[in-house]
């Protein structure tokens, strides 16, 4: 199984004035074969205040996690500041450069997708996503927000699912975090 990647994930999150909803889907494939269908992805920090979800290597995404929720408890929750010192960290850490796995990190203001090169990207407007399905996500996500939909959640959680039925790297078996 050497130079076989995992391959899985779509998580897509949507801000509506300041309901935000993070979800993501289960599964994880090695090559041609489903390994895992329901994989939990998304995770809450700061009580509940930010959210995050990753796209990669669930066992790299754990760690970063953890580095994450480390650099937000030390900048006392200043998620701008977090996660710039997070991409600082993972781009010049021995360690941490080499994990593969990237993340979508989000409060009521803002929202961040990081990179081990040290990519911070702040989206334009009130999606993100990443993963193997994020422009299909992002695509159904549009598509109901021009629906005039006023509901996060709603939105994250139907758009996964048009995904799911498109991208063969994402499944039904979906995962939601609200921040209300």
């Amino acid at each position: 199984m050497t130079n076989t990647k995992f391959k899985s994930t779509t998580i897509l999150g949507v801000r509506i004035g300041e309901k935000v909803a993070l979800g993501g889907d289960g599964q994880v494939t090695l090559g041609d074969m489903q390994m895992k269908s329901k994989a939990v992805k998304v995770r809450e920090f700061a009580n509940g205040k930010v959210l995050g979800g990753f796209a990669g290597a669930a066992a790299d995404a754990m760690s970063l996690f953890e580095r994450f929720e480390g650099k937000l408890d030390e900048s006392h929750n200043n998620l701008q500041k977090a996660v710039v010192d997070m991409a600082k960290d993972w781009r010049t850490d021995k360690v941490l450069k080499d994990l593969d796995a990237l993340l979508a990190i989000m409060d009521i203001k803002n929202s961040y997708i990081l990179s081990g090169s040290g990519d911070v990207i702040e989206p334009d407007g009130q999606i993100i996503s990443i993963g193997s399905g994020s422009g299909y996500a992002t695509a159904a996500a549009h598509a109901f927000l021009m629906t005039g939909i006023k509901n996060p959640k709603k939105v994250v959680s139907q758009s996964l699912h048009i995904t799911s039925e498109i991208c063969i790297y994402t499944n039904s078996k979906i995962n939601i975090l609200e921040i209300k």
